[in-house]
C-alpha cells in the first residue's frame, strides 16, 4: 500500500511539474507575440517622418516592447518619407523560467503596414 502511494504521489508531482512548465512556455509565448505586435504597429507609423513625433521607428518599437516586458531583437522599419504603403516586421523575445530547465527565450514575430494616403484622410 505505502510503495503504491508513493508511486502515485509521484506521478502527481510529475504531471504538477509537467503542467506548470508548458503553463510558464504558453504564457512567454503570449507575452512575446503581445510585444511584437505592440512594436510593430507602433513602428509602422514612425516610419513616415511626418508621424515619428516620438522618436525613429526602432525607438519606438523598442519602447513598445519593453512596455510589454519584452526585449526588441529585430525591427525591419527603414524610415520612408514618401506616401507609398510600409510593412514593418519585428522579432522579440521574453525569458521564462521553466522548471527543470532553467532559463528558455521565447521569440515572436509580427508585420504591420501602414498607409499614409489612408492615415491622412485620402
Amino acid at each position: 500500500m505505502v510503495p503504491a502511494l508513493a508511486g502515485i504521489a509521484a506521478l502527481l508531482a510529475v504531471v504538477s511539474l509537467a503542467t506548470a512548465s508548458l503553463g510558464a512556455l504558453y504564457a512567454a509565448r503570449e507575452d512575446a507575440a503581445t510585444g511584437a505586435d505592440a512594436a510593430a504597429l507602433a513602428a509602422a507609423v514612425a516610419t513616415f517622418p511626418p508621424a515619428a513625433e516620438a522618436g525613429s521607428p526602432v525607438a519606438v518599437a523598442r519602447a513598445a516592447a519593453t512596455a510589454n516586458g519584452v526585449a526588441l531583437l529585430r525591427c525591419e522599419c527603414p524610415l520612408e518619407p514618401s506616401l507609398a504603403s510600409r510593412v514593418v516586421t519585428v522579432t522579440t523575445a521574453a525569458r521564462v523560467r521553466v522548471p527543470i530547465f532553467g532559463q528558455l527565450t521565447v521569440r515572436a514575430r509580427a508585420r504591420a503596414e501602414f498607409d499614409p494616403v489612408l492615415w491622412l484622410g485620402d
